[in-house]
């Protein structure tokens, strides 16, 4: 009898650790990408999702951030559907607890680095975290505009950016498809520190095989289903 109590009990907890759910989710353009896929997102857990390009990876994750809304099916986010919010609920979701990293940078050009940490700083109200920028390698690029940076420092700037306001849950559409093998490396290794520490989780979508394995769950999109891997 203890032990099935414990096991309910552990249960019940492991259900309390859920920041996000995917219910029956399906979607489509011209043709059917994915039809009624079930997800669990918790804290301290990493997830990816590979697959053939065109399956519709980036539309899922697209969907799971809030940025598109499916077909059919429910995104809750603290047991509430994102989708049937009023505008300005889901805006300040999206502000002060999603993290979307997407493939390409998306700043402020005629801003310097550190113009662009401090646009995420007064949005969020949190600090600029300075062993965040040592720890990606882009702390001494502060004073430059954006246009100076390479591409490898301008992506890193960019997680920077998302990480500085605290997300509970950061999305991130290829975060690493730009950078060299030991950048990221350094990349990956703060994403999944930054979740451990900060009781976060992390959607990966990513074509690389030996990426995706990283993380706590991966997940393969194909014939119109979601397929877990690990």
């Amino acid at each position: 009898m203890s032990e099935s109590l414990e096991e309910q009990s552990l249960i019940t907890n492991d259900k309390s650790n859920i920041l996000l759910e995917a219910k029956n989710i399906s979607h489509s353009f011209d043709y059917k990408l994915f039809e009624n896929i079930n997800l669990e997102i918790k804290s301290k857990e990493s997830i990816s999702i590979i697959g053939m390009s065109g399956s519709g990876k980036s539309t899922f994750l697209n969907i799971l951030s809030s940025l598109l809304n499916p077909k059919s099916g429910e995104i809750l986010y603290n047991s509430k559907n994102l989708y049937t919010l009023k505008k300005k609920d889901l805006l300040n979701i999206r502000r002060e607890d999603f993290g979307i990293i997407f493939q390409a940078h998306y700043l402020f050009r005629g801003f310097s680095a550190s113009d662009n940490l401090n646009i995420a700083t007064l949005l969020s109200g949190e600090n600029i975290d300075k062993d965040l920028l040592i720890k990606l390698n882009i702390d001494f690029v502060l004073n430059q505009s954006v246009g100076e940076l390479s591409g490898g420092q301008q992506q890193r700037l960019s997680i920077a950016r998302v990480l500085t306001k605290k997300p509970k849950i950061i999305f991130a559409d290829e975060p690493t498809g730009n950078l060299d093998k030991d950048t990221a490396k350094i990349v990956m290794d703060t994403l999944f520190d930054y979740i451990h520490n900060n009781n976060a989780a992390l959607v990966l979508v990513t074509h690389e095989e030996d990426l995706a394995k990283q993380c706590n769950h991966t997940y393969k999109l194909e014939n119109l289903q979601l397929k877990e891997l690990k």
